[in-house]
Order: C-alpha cells, then sequence, then structure tokens
C-alpha cells in the first residue's frame, strides 16, 4: 500500500525539479504530489514532466508461472506504473481524477493496463476490418514494386485489376471477400479471356494472402488456384491454347532480307540487325515506354568483335554476350559510330524508339509477322538446316535452362561455336540455302 503523501499545491507541483546525485549525477526524479496514493509526478533532466500513477494488481510470477513469495511466505504483489500524461497538458486536478478512475477499477478486480490494451487491440481491429480490397491491392503494389525486374509490372497489375477487379469487389472490405466474391471477378472472363483471367486470379490470390498476414482478413484464402478454384474452374490449358509470335518461315527469309537490304532509315537497319543476331526487340532498340535504352555504342567491341548486352536488359537478368559477324559489322560501321552512350538504332531525335519502330518497317514491307518471331526462324533454321547442337542455337538465343548438362554449356557460353553458327545464319540470311559451309547441312538431312 503506497505512503500517504502531503497534498501538494499546483504551485508547488509546478516548482518540481529532476533530481541531482551527491557526485552531481542528474536523474528521473518520482515526486509523490498527494491526494490520491501513489500519484506521482516524473520529472526527467530535460525538464520533462509526466503523471504516474503507481500501484499493485495481483502477484508477481516467477519464470515458471509459479507465485513469488517473499521471506515469511507472503506473494509478492506485482506493482503497476499507469501513465497518466504529461503536465501541464493533464493538470494536477485531473491527474488526481485519473488516478481516482484507475483505483476505481482496481478495487473492482480490473487491470487498467489490460483495459488500455483491450481498447487499443478494438480499435486496430476495427480499423483493419474495414481494410478496402482496393487499398490492399494498392499498399501490396507498391510493397511489390521493389521486386518487379520491370517497372511496367506495377502499372500491368494496376491496370488489370482496375479493369476487372475494382468494379466487383474494389470497395469491399478484405475481410468479407468470399468465393461469390472471386466469382464475380473471374466468370465473365475465364472462357473468353482465359489467360487475363489467370492473371487476375493470381493476383487476387496474392493479394489476399498478403491481406491474411497482415491480419485484415483470416488465413483462408478464396482466390487460391491449388486446391480451391481449380475445383471450380477448368484449367486454362484446357480453354485456351497458347499463341505464339507470328514467324516468317526461313525458307522465306533470303527472299525478305533482300527487300529489306533495299530499304533504308535506322528502323530498317534495327531489323536487319535484330534478325542477323536473333535478338530481342527490347535488347536491340530498347523500351521507350519505361525509359530503357536499347543497344549503345560503348556495349560494341570492335576488336573482339563482341556486343555485351547488360544483365539489366536480358529477360534472363544475366549479361549475354553476341558474336559479331562480318554482316554485322559491316552493318553497325555503315551507320558511323557515335559517342560511347549514344543509341546505335534512335528516332529522329536521337531518344529512344518507340513500340512501333520495328513494326511500322514490317507494316511497308506488307509481311504479317512480328519482329520477335524472327527468332523462330532462327531456331527453325538452326534445328532443320545445320548439325549444330541444341545447345548452341540455344545460348545463341540466351534461353535460360534447367536442365544441368545445358547448364554447363551455359557457363561456358560457347562463344566460338556460336560464332560460326552465326557466321552461317548471316549467309543464309543473304545467300540462301546455296551458302553451304562444312556446319549447314541440305534441308532434310538436318541431324537432330
Amino acid at each position: 500500500m503506497p505512503k500517504k503523501a502531503q497534498e501538494l499545491s499546483a504551485i508547488e507541483v509546478k516548482r518540481l525539479t529532476h533530481a541531482i546525485s551527491a557526485d552531481g549525477e542528474h536523474y528521473n526524479a518520482l515526486h509523490p504530489v498527494g491526494g490520491v496514493a501513489g500519484l506521482l509526478l516524473q520529472v526527467t533532466p530535460s525538464g520533462a514532466k509526466s503523471w504516474i500513477y503507481r500501484t499493485a494488481f495481483g502477484v508477481m510470477l516467477d519464470s515458471n508461472g509459479e507465485v513469488k513469495r517473499d521471506k515469511k511466505g507472503i506473494p509478492v504483489p506485482r506493482r503497476l506504473n499507469i501513465g497518466l500524461g504529461g503536465f501541464p497538458d493533464v493538470t494536477l486536478a485531473q491527474a488526481r481524477d485519473k488516478a481516482r478512475e484507475n483505483k476505481a477499477l482496481i478495487d473492482q478486480g480490473i487491470n487498467p493496463l489490460e483495459q488500455k490494451r483491450a481498447v487499443k487491440r478494438a480499435i486496430v481491429a476495427a480499423q483493419l476490418s474495414t481494410v478496402t480490397f482496393s487499398k490492399a491491392a494498392h499498399d501490396f503494389i507498391a510493397m511489390k514494386e521493389k521486386e518487379f525486374r520491370n517497372p511496367r509490372q506495377s502499372a500491368q497489375w494496376t491496370s488489370s485489376l482496375n479493369e476487372y477487379a475494382m468494379p466487383h469487389i474494389g470497395d469491399v472490405p478484405v475481410r468479407e471477400i468470399s468465393l461469390s466474391h472471386i466469382k464475380a471477378v473471374l466468370d465473365p472472363i475465364w472462357h473468353t479471356k482465359t489467360p487475363t483471367a489467370k492473371n487476375i486470379q493470381g493476383r487476387l490470390e496474392n493479394i489476399l494472402g498478403w491481406c491474411a498476414i497482415h491480419g485484415y482478413r483470416g488465413e483462408e484464402n478464396p482466390a487460391r488456384w491449388r486446391g480451391y478454384l481449380d475445383k471450380v474452374y477448368p484449367a486454362p490449358s484446357k480453354t485456351h491454347k497458347k499463341g505464339h509470335h507470328t514467324a516468317l518461315s526461313y525458307k522465306d527469309l533470303p527472299a525478305f532480307m533482300r527487300d529489306l537490304k533495299q530499304r533504308s532509315g535506322s528502323a530498317a537497319c534495327a531489323m536487319e540487325f535484330l534478325i542477323l543476331t536473333a535478338s530481342r526487340t527490347n535488347e536491340v532498340i530498347g523500351d521507350k515506354r519505361i525509359g530503357k535504352p536499347g543497344i549503345t555504342w560503348q556495349e560494341i567491341d570492335f576488336e573482339k568483335k563482341v556486343w555485351t548486352v547488360p544483365a539489366d536488359r536480358m529477360k534472363s537478368g544475366k549479361a549475354h554476350r553476341v558474336p559479331l559477324t562480318p554482316g554485322m559489322i559491316d552493318l553497325l560501321e555503315s551507320i558511323g559510330k557515335g559517342s560511347p552512350s549514344e543509341h546505335v538504332f534512335s528516332n529522329p531525335k536521337g531518344g529512344i524508339p518507340s513500340n512501333n519502330f520495328l513494326t511500322s518497317v514490317l507494316k511497308r514491307m506488307d509481311v504479317d509477322v512480328t519482329a520477335h518471331g524472327f527468332r523462330s526462324s532462327f531456331k527453325d533454321w538452326a534445328r532443320e538446316s545445320t548439325a549444330y547442337a541444341d545447345e548452341v542455337s540455344e545460348l545463341a538465343l540466351a534461353h535460360v535452362n534447367d536442365d544441368a548438362t545445358r547448364a554447363a554449356y551455359a557457363r561456358s557460353e560457347l562463344i566460338d561455336k556460336r560464332r560460326l553458327l552465326m557466321q552461317d545464319w548471316e549467309q543464309f540470311c543473304y545467300h540462301g540455302p546455296q551458302a553451304h559451309t562444312g556446319n549447314v547441312v541440305s534441308i532434310g538431312n538436318g541431324k537432330a
């Protein structure tokens, strides 16, 4: 039971200061102010003052959960230090009223600190329970942006969810989202836009899983595919056949290249370089939508005849070396070497070309294929018309493969063999199948 202290006035309380030890050390002081037993004013060396109500509630327990006892066997009471606010925001009179309120709770067997914690938990739970799917999706995407390799992924997530999910569940608290809500999103598009629907399903599953971890909802995830939605919808492979980039038959490529060589301009040169190197579009011209440049002159080593594509422009996330053939070198030199950071293939203003840069060339040539499809043309030619091992053409295409044997090939890069392959490819592109070397076989006699 706290000792009854002399009742101080408001003026006396205002004059109270921190403590100083005999050796001059400044430390916090606790001053009884009277009026309510256990009411203290804490004063720090900085001059900050705050109210504390010190009392006892229940008994102390040891590490084994047993009641602690003093030497006489009497249970040791559990001390509570209850903060009542800072002074002078909380006046002396208000502090005494708060102390009496806490004392009244203790007399009823209620722990004031636990009551405060329960109130806070209730407030937090109420706030969490009102988090809408729209808010949760926004926060999830903001968090995932740090992991996305391509900045466009964030925009893609937001755009797809805004179009297909938000009209149905955007304003719904995530704790209330059930299978019926998920079906409202997916039913209209599962059979007609299957790839899109599967992407949306995966995003819903990730967001609701994240919500469960953060306490916004229970652990049940109605958007989960395995063991849940796979019992509701047919597998995407059953309802949608995966399409491929439209490709030109490699047998028609020499004629296409003759037509392409008659055309001038940076776009035509970029298309020719892309075909000869069997590269991806963004590796050659970059991606204007995210401000990522394409090939620059500093990536070209004319002495070693190698183009090194930086890791951040590769799908694999690893730098890729491309052996340069005589035709590639002639093409680059015909453009005229610029400064190291200058784009090799640029728009008329010297900047990153638009997405239609290469497409426009194909449209003018009235060829219904895609720029990416020329990689398939290259692969078909290598497989059907040459004796090169499959791993050589796979490395030329910078394909990532988990197979241990191909991984071993990948470590060596097979740069010399790839150079021979690309030289044969160049000869075929410019001169057709009659330009054979020791590594090229007649159509129909290719080695597997």
